[in-house]
């Protein structure tokens, strides 16, 4: 397995991995797929050949980006990478991919001096999620409620700038 940057020539695959993960990684279409790798900052994908198991996207501060949860980092900090969504294919579950492709996202936050921005769903919980990220040192740093759902807003310990 390597992980490498993504490209749109890998969109397809994104979008049907992404499907796969609905609803923890949320619903988009291949064109809105399209404009998350065009804004990204990071975007890796996790690779055995050349077939795509998984992959994360990041957004830096202040991208062309509709969504609250991004919203909610912005307006409270200044600098941070946003895990917008990491997705691994069901068949390539629990083979530890998910955690490669986080370790990835780690270095490029310790190589920028930026913390890692991430939210969870509370409501409808998702507990492997949670336990997920606690391995990896996030905290709560607030709640955020939309109409049909809640979600944890987290961030990696250390190097935390507030506005």
């Amino acid at each position: 397995m390597q992980i490498r940057h993504l490209t749109r020539e890998h969109l397809q695959a994104m979008w049907s991995i992404n499907e796969q993960g609905l609803p923890g990684t949320g619903k988009v279409s291949e064109d809105e797929m399209g404009h998350l790798l065009n804004v990204s900052s990071f975007a890796r994908g996790a690779f055995s050949d050349d077939v795509l198991l998984g992959f994360v996207i990041c957004l830096p501060p202040q991208a062309d980006y509709g969504s609250l949860n991004y919203a909610w980092f912005n307006a409270r900090y200044d600098g941070f990478i946003y895990v917008d969504r990491v997705a691994v294919a069901t068949d390539s579950r629990n083979q530890g991919l998910g955690a490669a492709l986080y370790r990835a996202v780690v270095s490029y936050s310790t190589e920028h001096h930026v913390p890692i921005a991430a939210e969870v769903n509370l409501n409808p919980p998702n507990p492997g999620s949670m336990r997920f990220h606690a391995r990896f040192e996030f905290v709560e740093v607030g709640v955020l409620h939309h109409e049909t759902k809640s979600v944890t807003m987290l961030l990696r310990k250390g190097n935390l700038k507030n506005r």
